[in-house]
């Protein structure tokens, strides 16, 4: 179903309940708190649409909450509305029809202190109750961000979580300290013996409040936020908050600068995929193949450096375009140098088909099934490893995208091996998107003037890991009002216990690593 067949099906439905109004996207509904849940729960599973997101906005006299919804098989957005006064902060969960929801119910209640009735369990979520306290409201526009919390009242009487009640049953805590690079991640697992039983991943140590810095903040100075609250990510994220600016704006980017993006946005996926690569290898012990693949991370972190003065794509995407004009021969190169470290990629693929002690630990471990998978909401690489077939690149094309071909490999087997497979896969789609895109190469500026409008829209990306959402709402002086993002990470690691739970603890470093899953995007 095509999204404006959606809209009209939904208001055949619910005559008396919805009213279409005019907002950033043409299918706004506007509903009362209390036909959420059958609303959402019909446009997930009877319409076959996704679920993006949960944007809260404060105004001075009224709560305006925001259900961002996609549809899977055509291009276009509903966004379901709904408002209720200031001082009443009820609303109904959608969670239990949309189960890709919950965690962003449970971000909003620790964020602003809206209450969602009937979800089965608000708080102690990124703000901690054995740190802080409920009733802080952060994002909340009378509290002060500048200033430091003068007292923090936590819970003293604060207990890990517990489900399982079996005789023996004891909670083994991992992190949230870690030798090495990884960062701040407390895991609880239950257990009564050798097998996780029950696993609940504990973020947000480092949580940083990118979006409360935002508020009133320049464009460009929120760009910055955008650009590096996750390094190994930074060009897919600043690229989706410049598409929400210039959607606002109503400007598109030149053609040169659109095929230059997907250029540098390949180009960031082949390196991410190759380090995830390396992390895959080097929880299974297989130290040559991790060093190889590491070599290979290093090669195309070079390349980049090259082509753009930047190893991390900082300080590239911009609202209208880019800001350097890269050279027609420059980028030839790119994709000549690109494609050798594909080859390589492949060679190291074929190797690690044939190693029986690799494998042994990737097939059959970490399962996530297709059903799961769409029901949490997955994305990227770890939901098409489950079956789903799920690419913005394709459903919702952007910038060359909408011109250039490829395929979004699928895997069924929902495994670590399939994981494993699918980014190989990807590494090769990359290269021939790459290709594609610097062989047919328009001339012309890579830039258009993007001047500040009052306004709001979704921006959203293909990420490495899979489909960002960014929102942007800009005030009539030209500053940013209310930024919020939703990046694959914190959508990824609300699946994160399926892949865990009913596994050996050995296996635990091993499917975390084919889930290739971010604490600094998350923590953001």
């Amino acid at each position: 179903m095509r999204p404006e067949h959606i809209v009209s099906e939904a208001i055949k439905r619910w005559p008396d309940r919805l009213r279409v109004e005019n907002g950033p996207e043409a299918g706004e509904l506007h509903a009362q708190s209390s036909l959420l849940p059958e609303l959402c729960a019909w446009l997930f599973s009877d319409a076959d649409c996704a679920f993006a997101g949960l944007v809260v906005e404060e105004s001075a006299d009224a709560w305006d909450l925001r259900y961002l919804f996609h549809s899977r098989h055509a291009s276009g957005w509903m966004h379901i509305v709904t408002s209720q006064p200031i001082g009443y902060k009820e609303f109904s969960s959608v969670s239990g029809h949309v189960h890709a929801a919950d965690w962003h119910e449970r971000e909003a209640e620790d964020m602003f202190g809206v209450i969602f009735t009937g979800h089965p369990r608000l708080g102690d979520f990124i703000l901690h109750d054995d740190a802080w306290q409920e009733g802080l409201e952060p994002m909340r526009h009378r509290f002060d961000g500048l200033r430091p919390v003068a007292e923090r009242r936590p819970l003293p009487d604060w207990r890990p979580r517990r489900l399982v009640k079996a005789e023996g049953a004891f909670v083994m805590p991992v992190g949230p300290v870690f030798g090495g690079i990884s960062e701040s991640v407390h895991f609880q697992l239950e257990t009564v013996g050798e097998d996780v039983i029950r696993a609940f991943p504990r973020l947000f140590f480092k949580y940083r409040g990118v979006e409360k810095i935002a508020e009133g903040r320049a464009v460009e100075d929120a760009l910055l936020l955008a650009e590096r609250f996750a390094a190994s990510t930074a060009f897919a994220h600043a690229l989706g908050y410049c598409r929400a600016i210039e959607r606002i704006a109503a400007i598109e980017a030149p053609p040169r600068a659109c095929h230059l993006r997907v250029l540098l946005a390949e180009l960031e996926r082949l390196r991410h995929h190759a380090g995830a690569i390396t992390g895959i290898c080097e929880s299974t012990g297989l130290a040559v193949a991790a060093s190889q693949a590491a070599m290979f991370e290093e090669e195309l972190l070079r390349l980049s450096g090259r082509l753009t003065g930047h190893r991390y794509l900082f300080g590239l995407a911009v609202p209208g375009g880019l800001t350097q004009n890269l050279d027609d021969a420059a980028c030839t190169d790119a994709a000549r140098d690109a494609a050798v470290i594909a080859r390589k990629l492949d060679k190291l693929e074929r190797m690690l088909r044939v190693s029986s002690s690799y494998l042994d630990r990737l097939e059959d471990v970490g399962f996530i099934s297709s059903t799961d998978a769409r029901e949490h909401g997955l994305v990227g690489p770890i939901a098409r490893a489950s079956g789903v077939a799920c690419d913005l690149r394709q459903v919702q094309p952007y910038e060359a995208y909408v011109d250039l071909s490829f395929e979004v490999p699928v895997e069924p087997d929902g495994d670590g091996y399939a994981r494993l497979r699918i980014l190989f896969a990807e590494v090769r789609q990359s290269l021939r998107l790459i290709e594609q895109a610097v062989a047919v190469l328009p001339t012309g500026p890579a830039r258009v003037p993007c001047p500040p409008r009052a306004g709001a829209a979704v921006g959203w990306v293909e990420a490495p890991r899979g489909a960002a959402f960014h929102w942007v709402r800009i005030d009539t002086n030209g500053r940013v009002a209310r930024y919020h993002l939703v990046p694959p990470s914190f959508t990824n690691w609300h699946g994160f216990h399926l892949a865990v739970e009913n596994f050996a603890f050995q296996d635990f470093p091993i499917i975390l690593a084919t889930l290739g899953l971010s604490v600094a995007e998350n923590d953001r």
